[in-house]
């Protein structure tokens, strides 16, 4: 730990550096770890909640009296009416974790009065750490970070999430990453929100946006962003984002263009822009439909050309 940084912060580090050397250990054995589900595609394991003990027993030893907001336990934990809470989530990317794919980390924030004030976004697999504090600048490591200089579209990476939650809206996405797709030189999806706003404030891709993100997968990332330089909000472009479940983020003149291409599916979009969204949308929904009745089709025909209609004795 520095003493060039700020002591909240430098508990923080050490918190995810408690958390990661658990993930890590885990990892050794991954199709050891003991798995539940929380909700259709949506995975918690036993790591998920030691790494999230470390880091809470680390924060609460060193601040007592602060909140804390976790993903798995919630405000169960510390003062929730205190000033400074800490957003934590222990392990983002758990179904990458037990898949072994090595893209997950560590988020932690300290919001202070509604404002994050502090970040660390740890990844155990590549021992990078990313950190900021407000108004100090964001790092990784002892590189200090700032967002990508690009401002063409048609030369950035955007990263996104896909949907997987049950009602989810997948034929608004498709329509989603079809408009960013055609107008970029490509689009990620590492399934990792928190990672994926860390490499948007290092300059590794120049944008991201992402539906039905809880405020500890993109607290931390948040600060990162901002203190690199950048910009992020929601589709419309407005800032107070945390809890909207809708977040985009990218360097500001790809941010303003992400926004002018994704404000229309916000749920604050005009009632036009959401109608025509809508019509677009069952237009989408009509044509996978008829698509695979057609596949359907194409495939029972396949089965009697190869004498696979109805059960005969074999010729022979």
């Amino acid at each position: 730990m520095s003493s060039n940084l700020h002591p909240m912060l430098n508990v923080a580090i050490k918190a995810a550096r408690a958390a990661g050397a658990i993930i890590n250990r885990a990892a050794l054995d991954v199709e050891a770890v003991r798995i539940s589900q929380k909700q259709v595609n949506d995975f918690v394991t036993e790591v998920d909640h030691a790494s999230e003990k470390v880091i809470i027993d680390t924060l609460l030893t060193a601040y007592p009296d602060h909140g804390i907001l976790a993903e798995e336990s919630g405000s169960t934990h510390g003062n929730p009416l205190a000033d400074h809470i800490w957003i934590i989530d222990p392990l983002d990317g758990t179904t990458n974790f037990i898949h072994g794919f090595p893209v997950y980390c560590v988020s932690i924030a300290l919001q202070v009065r509604g404002k994050i004030e502090q970040a660390v976004i740890y990844d155990p697999t590549r021992n990078d750490l990313f950190t900021a504090t407000k108004g100090r600048g964001a790092f990784m490591n002892d590189r200090r970070l700032r967002v990508s200089k690009r401002i063409r579209m048609e030369e950035c990476i955007i990263s996104t999430g896909f949907p997987f939650r049950k009602g989810d809206n997948f034929n608004q996405y498709l329509r989603m990453m079809g408009d960013v797709m055609q107008r970029t030189a490509g689009l990620r999806r590492p399934g990792a929100a928190a990672l994926d706003l860390a490499y948007v404030a290092a300059g590794f891709t120049d944008g991201f946006f992402e539906t039905g993100l809880s405020p500890w997968d993109v607290a931390a990332g948040s600060l990162l962003v901002t203190e690199a330089g950048g910009l992020i909000g929601n589709f419309t472009g407005e800032s107070d984002f945390l809890e909207q479940k809708e977040c985009l983020a990218g360097a500001p003149r790809i941010y303003g263009q992400l926004v002018t291409i994704l404000g229309k599916y916000s749920k604050f979009a005009s009632a036009g822009d959401k109608a025509a969204v809508r019509t677009a949308v069952d237009t989408l929904s009509r044509e996978r439909t008829s698509d695979s009745h057609d596949l359907e089709a194409d495939g029972q025909e396949d089965s009697v050309a190869l004498g696979g209609g109805e059960t005969k004795d074999a010729p022979f």
